[in-house]
């Protein structure tokens, strides 16, 4: 079965189930793990390189009022390639080539591939896209395995903070974009609960929506976890540098004084995929270091203030 990726969750969940050597073809996101890099690329983005944040924000809003696409399918390579499965996603079309624009591509290609799309809103949802692509990609038994030893990990996780009381638990705002300020939805509420924190800002299994400073104020986070979707450490640093010298935040650590931690968002807690596992062991040893051990193979969330 020859497989292609158009989203890099997705890619990182074929790979976990073992199917790397029938993988195809990929999204131009898609970087883990490493042995994807090379593979032919599949689809493109209209936003330029080198913008800075809030003309991100303000391409990306008029293109989706206007209903114009964020990214290309290029139906040349995937014409060549005959894939006979498409793994493609209807959940966030700023993240990828929006389901709807891969089933209208599918009709002009001279064979008739299967077509995946996943949407996954929590980390159950995660989990089941696990049995989902085992199901289509003729592999279940390694589906159940791999399923098992994520829900084994969240398990571990969970049953730790179990034990801390509720009196111990941080109020924790996840941000996935700084300019302008958006909350973490989806599955972030849900990761930090299973953390070992409160979450105050967001709402679980809905999609991040644009906040204000007021409403960070009010809502008095302990902790605010820096996860920029698609930005990594080094690009995400430029943003928070502005954050932390903003006159918002001066106002909120005056009156809360609230930590600061920063991940790479772009690899852990924007994709819906397996390592948003690892995303939940990276902040529960954030918050609770003293109860939730850090796997070795995961770096640290980087503290910005005192």
């Amino acid at each position: 079965m020859k497989i292609v990726s158009l989203l890099p969750s997705a890619t990182e969940l074929i790979c976990g189930l073992g199917l790397r050597d029938q993988l195809v073809g990929v999204s131009h996101e898609c970087d883990y793990p490493p042995s994807v890099v090379g593979l032919p690329i599949l689809t493109s983005s209209r936003i330029p390189r080198g913008l800075d944040s809030g003309e991100i924000d303000r391409l990306v809003t008029d293109q989706l009022k206007n209903d114009e696409a964020l990214y290309d399918l290029l139906m040349e390579p995937l014409t060549i390639l005959e894939p006979d499965l498409i793994v493609a996603q209807a959940l966030c079309d700023v993240c990828a080539v929006s389901g709807n624009d891969v089933a209208n591509a599918i009709h002009s290609l001279p064979y008739n591939p299967q077509v995946v799309n996943l949407e996954p809103i929590c980390l159950n949802d995660v989990l089941d896209t696990v049995d989902l692509l085992a199901l289509a990609a003729n592999c279940v038994q390694e589906g159940l395995r791999y399923r098992a030893e994520l829900q084994d990990r969240i398990n571990l996780v969970a049953n730790r903070s179990a034990t801390i009381a509720t009196a111990d638990k941080p109020k924790v705002a996840l941000l996935d974009w700084l300019d302008p300020l958006f909350d973490g939805g989806h599955w972030s509420p849900e990761i930090i609960e299973l953390s070992g924190g409160e979450p105050c800002f967001g709402v679980k299994q809905e999609p991040s929506q644009r906040r204000n400073w007021t409403e960070l104020i009010e809502a008095k986070p302990d902790i605010i976890f820096i996860a920029l979707c698609g930005f990594n450490v080094e690009r995400s640093m430029q943003d928070a540098s502005i954050f932390l010298n903003s006159a918002g935040f001066t106002r909120l650590k005056a009156k809360n004084n609230t930590k600061v931690f920063l991940v790479d968002g772009n690899a852990y807690f924007s994709r819906p995929g397996p390592r948003l596992v690892d995303a939940l062991e990276i902040m529960a040893h954030s918050l609770h270091p003293a109860i939730h051990y850090l796997p070795e193979a995961l770096p640290s969330a980087i503290q910005l203030n005192a």
